[in-house]
């Protein structure tokens, strides 16, 4: 069965800042989630945990070995899988990935989804570094693999993923069990659904070379660029508009360089002329996020999500890892036990209502929006309004002239869903 056709849609962007592209001495990190139309997008918190020696674990379609400790993880996810979009640690290391194909074919065999890949290195990564060794690890012992999407017919692909901490970033590209890495230790560094590392590679599986030497893609002598070498002859029409976007993603970084800060980044993740913030071809952005990943060890890492689709209509809210940080009930989904669709074999044959609090709400806010036009444009000030509070609170934060105690903190994205709730209540 095919696990893609050149007009499915497929589609996420990422972005990272660093010193000295960013307006402040912090490494800014930013992702929008591409995903089927109607999936949901949930955002949990799991808190640092300790693990039996020897215990398995349960990813979205297969088992891992635990580790005997994992850190605190936020993540945003499409709710019916383990792994997630895109996250942070309580470390301060975020991850985003993004669909890509190569001339390594793609299985449609369960194996670990990207997705799962991503979730992994949050909790086992204490360094952008240390998150992609724990990729790479994984990779190569259970490869990647198994449908992406909620539906019974296959969705797979492989994956790149772009790692950022307090001081630097990298890029991780893959090519089924190969990969390629790129350091960014400054300036900043988009990645949209192609492979993006040339010539400059920090790291690299040690059988890429020899692999593509003996596949014929490359000739042994002169310049290895691993984008040119792995990247299709034929490039389908969807990858051809990530080419675009791609583009678009980095004349709009060039143009803010030297001033990135946490709105410039939102306001990227917003741009609907680039495709950036997309809806087309049964895909839409369901989820957002921005990060703020301060130099300085003594401030506080701040993660902004949105928890529902359409950033150019949704409210970027705050969390910090901290003394009261927790699930908030509001951004997470139902869960269907044994009955799911995704558990119950074969898999996917029925649907099942994902949506979680703050998403209806939403989802009625975004109606009037397209439907009464005074009334949208109260709620979409009100959106604004929110964030713009979020965003001053944060600045306050940074510049140490607000210290609120570790307990409100950590609850800070709690309250701001509680107000966004309000509003749309």
């Amino acid at each position: 069965m095919a696990s893609w056709s050149p007009d499915t849609p497929c589609s996420c962007d990422c972005f990272v800042s660093v010193p000295p592209a960013s307006a402040i001495p912090a490494v800014i990190f930013a992702k929008n989630s591409d995903r089927p139309r109607e999936e949901v997008q949930e955002v949990v918190f799991v808190p640092a945990g300790t693990h039996v020696p020897g215990s398995r674990l349960q990813c979205t379609y297969i088992e891992v070995e635990q580790v005997s400790k994992t850190h605190a993880v936020i993540l945003s996810r499409p709710s019916w899988l383990w792994g997630a979009e895109m996250g942070a640690n309580e470390h301060g290391v975020c991850i985003g990935n993004e669909a890509v194909w190569t001339k390594e074919p793609v299985g449609t065999g369960e194996a670990l989804l990207g997705m799962d890949l991503l979730r992994l290195a949050l909790e086992r990564g204490s360094s952008a570094q240390e998150a992609l060794h724990v990729i790479t690890g994984l990779l190569e012992r259970y490869g990647q693999g198994g449908s992406c999407r909620e539906d019974p017919m296959p969705f797979c692909y492989h994956n790149t993923f772009l790692l950022a901490d307090r001081t630097e970033a990298w890029v991780l590209e893959t090519a089924g069990r190969l990969w390629a890495a790129q350091r960014i230790q400054e300036g900043a560094r988009n990645i949209s659904n192609q492979l993006s590392i040339g010539t400059d590679i920090s790291a690299e599986h040690p059988e890429l070379r020899p692999h593509a030497r003996a596949q014929g893609w490359w000739g042994g002598q002169g310049a290895f660029d691993f984008a040119q070498t792995f990247s299709l002859t034929q490039q389908p029409v969807r990858m051809e508009a990530a080419k675009a976007r791609f583009r678009a993603g980095q004349e709009l970084l060039q143009q803010r360089q030297g001033g990135i800060t946490a709105e410039a980044m939102m306001g990227i993740l917003r741009s609907k002329e680039s495709g950036i913030c997309m809806d087309s071809g049964g895909f839409r952005t369901t989820a957002s996020m921005v990060s703020v990943l301060p130099q300085d060890p003594t401030q506080p890492c701040v993660h902004f999500l949105t928890a529902t689709p359409d950033p150019s209509r949704s409210v970027f809210k705050p969390f910090i890892f901290g003394v009261g940080a927790a699930q908030v009930p509001q951004v997470l989904s139902p869960t269907f036990g044994a009955q799911d669709p995704v558990r119950s074999l074969p898999r996917f044959q029925t649907q099942v209502d994902r949506r979680h609090a703050l998403y209806r709400g939403h989802q009625v806010a975004l109606g009037l929006m397209e439907s009464e036009q005074d009334r949208g444009q109260q709620l979409r000030q009100k959106q604004r309004d929110l964030e713009q509070e979020g965003l001053e609170a944060v600045r306050g934060l940074l510049a140490r002239e607000w210290a609120p105690p570790p307990q409100e903190l950590g609850s800070l994205f709690q309250a701001f869903v509680e107000k966004e709730s309000r509003v749309y209540a």
